[in-house]
């Protein structure tokens, strides 16, 4: 359910708003890494106080727990929307968090990509000498010899049938 400003400004102090507001994406984009990650810290904070105290009057309600002020709750909805506007906050400084991550490690990975591209480019080898071997190559192999194989070939087939046969009913156990 989409909360409006005005039930907002209701449930949130005027610090919870002022970090409410700098969560909203434009001004996410123009907070530095670390105001993100100092935003982030006080969100955090604040949503576990709001689920904490929530969760508390809950208790409350059901009777559960004692009254912790000198009258006991009555409701619980101004807290459980704080709590969510708050999660909600949270939810998009993360994202923006995330998005920064993997937005570093793709640059990364592309400027070590073109490295290790100009470090091997700089070591190539020279042409081998135009006789055809390398002064490297190593000792010629043999040719392959085929051998004739005797077994017909719907015998294979037949045993190769079998033993998917038989796996399949192994595997189906």
């Amino acid at each position: 359910m989409a909360v409006s400003k005005r039930q907002e400004t209701r449930a949130l102090s005027a610090g919870e708003r002022e970090l409410v507001e700098m969560s909203r994406p434009m001004a996410l984009r123009a907070l530095s890494d670390s105001q993100l990650a100092i935003v982030q810290k006080q969100l955090r904070a604040r949503r576990d106080r709001a689920r904490t105290v929530a969760d508390r009057q809950r208790r409350e309600l059901r009777g559960k727990a004692p009254a912790r002020g000198a009258a006991p709750s009555k409701a619980d909805e101004g807290s459980r929307l704080k709590l969510s506007v708050l999660t909600t906050a949270l939810k998009r400084v993360d994202a923006e968090t995330q998005r920064r991550r993997k937005t570093k490690a793709k640059t990364s990975l592309v400027a070590s990509a073109k490295k290790a591209l100009a470090l091997k480019q700089k070591a190539k080898r020279p042409a081998p000498p135009a006789s055809g071997r390398g002064t490297n190559s190593g000792p010629r192999g043999k040719a392959r010899i085929e051998v004739e194989n005797h077994v017909p070939r719907s015998t294979r087939g037949r045993v190769r049938a079998q033993m998917a046969r038989a796996q399949a009913k192994r595997d189906s156990r």
